[in-house]
């Protein structure tokens, strides 16, 4: 008796990993992205990303013109269907929305980042760690890296050009390394805030726009599967996953060739906001 009652009360449950989760805020419009491998259903975020989650939903309903990239005409159809997920990396992230399929294509426009880098408290982290050693953000791994990340725009912004204006300066430039944050490192590269947007970090499940840079939004994006913090501050946050989360999971450990495409394509068959 006491293993049939088991039996139903677990036929009751939701299945492990499957179960979903709460909208943030009822009245967000929630999108159902339907893929060969299953259902995801995101919770988009219009009052964090008002014009991202515009572009997205318009995009993805056909209501909104684009350019085609097969024949350069404009077009005007439900832009993510057929499409595949076209990168999937292992324990960080998958990304879709490339119509060419190889993560060069887009929509024939670009659009601004919505981000608040105050929000995410990337005013209160220093460039510089305890030690003289660069925030883990960063990425840095060797000095030609950190020159990259935050010398030269650095440098470029204080119109220092030439070896003998940098010896003058190299006092100045020194301080203001010491005093850096990780926002005024960011907006020497390009990057542009908002303070009066809503802003939440990259963590696991949510939805992002992927860029080639600052302000170079179109039509990619990617899922998150693990918390990325590197990534706060360069893409716009417009979703989270609140049910399909095991989908998701499910794709991130495809079979993937050298350039992180899946080696049996993943399909997004279409994405459509559920009214």
């Amino acid at each position: 008796m006491w293993s049939t009652l088991c039996a139903f009360l677990l036929s009751l449950s939701p299945a492990v990993g499957a179960q979903a989760v709460a909208n943030d805020e009822p009245e967000n419009p929630v999108c159902l992205i339907k893929t060969s491998m299953g259902d995801i259903r995101v919770e988009l975020l219009p009052g964090e990303a008002p014009k991202t989650v515009a572009n997205f939903i318009a995009l993805a309903e056909g209501a909104k013109e684009f350019t085609d990239e097969q024949t350069g005409e404009k077009a005007r159809r439900p832009f993510y269907d057929g499409l595949t997920v076209h990168r999937v990396i292992k324990d960080f992230m998958l990304q879709g929305g490339c119509p060419k399929g190889d993560g060069t294509g887009g929509p024939g426009y670009t659009f601004a980042d919505e981000i608040n880098a105050e929000a995410l408290g990337l005013h209160k982290l220093k460039v510089l760690q305890a030690g003289g050693t660069a925030h883990r953000n960063l990425g840095v791994r060797s000095q030609q890296d950190f020159h990259a990340v935050v010398l030269q725009p650095l440098l470029r912004k204080l119109g220092i050009r030439s070896q003998e204006q940098f010896d003058a300066r190299r006092d100045d430039v020194q301080r203001i390394v010491a005093q850096m944050t990780l926002k005024e490192c960011y907006e020497n590269q390009g990057y542009r805030y908002t303070a009066s947007l809503k802003s939440r970090p990259p963590t696991r499940g949510c939805l992002a726009m992927a860029n080639a840079g600052p302000n170079t939004n179109g039509s990619q994006f990617f899922i998150n599967l693990i918390d990325t913090p590197w990534l706060a501050g360069k893409h716009t946050v417009f979703g989270k996953v609140v049910e399909g989360m095991e989908v998701v999971d499910r794709i991130g450990v495809v079979p993937v060739d050298r350039e992180d495409k899946p080696k049996k394509p993943v399909k997004i068959l279409s994405i459509r906001v559920l009214r």
